[in-house]
């Protein structure tokens, strides 16, 4: 007949297995979730063959968006008398930007270096976040810190680059 003692331990074992569990779970999530959001641009920053490259050069911006004449550089591609881009501390009136055409439209995104680490920004705050949440859950501080330093050197890159 088990003791008390030894079936404390083994439900006491089962709960930090579950605890774990979670925690890790919750981890991924957060770092699928950092990737999902970067992919939504990435995609159209990384893989680029096939798609229309060129140049905008803003002319006017509104709230959330900017917009300009795109001048094409890609066989293929098109000169539009204006194409949209977001609006963000990296667009400014009056300057130039290398774009891609998002298929099927007239929105553009970054290209080049640059383009692509701001593409992977929302990863770099996924990174950071999990980070906190596998040295306080899962007790894993050499992980955690990768996960973090991995986190502060994709955004930092991203600020300075662009």
């Amino acid at each position: 007949m088990p003791s008390a003692v030894s079936s404390s331990q083994g439900a006491v074992a089962a709960l930090r297995f579950g605890q774990l569990a979670v925690v890790g779970a919750v981890a991924v999530v957060i770092l699928i979730g950092g990737v999902w959001g970067s992919w939504g641009t990435a995609q159209y920053v990384m893989l680029t063959k096939g798609r229309e490259r060129g140049s905008i050069e803003v002319d006017r911006c509104g709230a959330d968006t900017c917009r300009g004449p795109f001048t094409p550089v890609s066989a293929g591609a098109a000169a539009r008398r204006s194409v949209v881009i977001d609006k963000s501390v990296a667009v400014r009136r009056g300057q130039t930007y290398t774009v891609v055409v998002k298929p099927g439209s007239d929105d553009v995104v970054r290209s080049g270096p640059a383009g692509i680490l701001y593409a992977w920004v929302p990863l770099g705050g996924a990174l950071l976040l999990a980070s906190v949440v596998v040295a306080g859950g899962l007790r894993l501080v050499r992980a955690a810190w990768v996960l973090a330093a991995a986190g502060l050197v994709l955004l930092t890159t991203a600020f300075l680059v662009i």
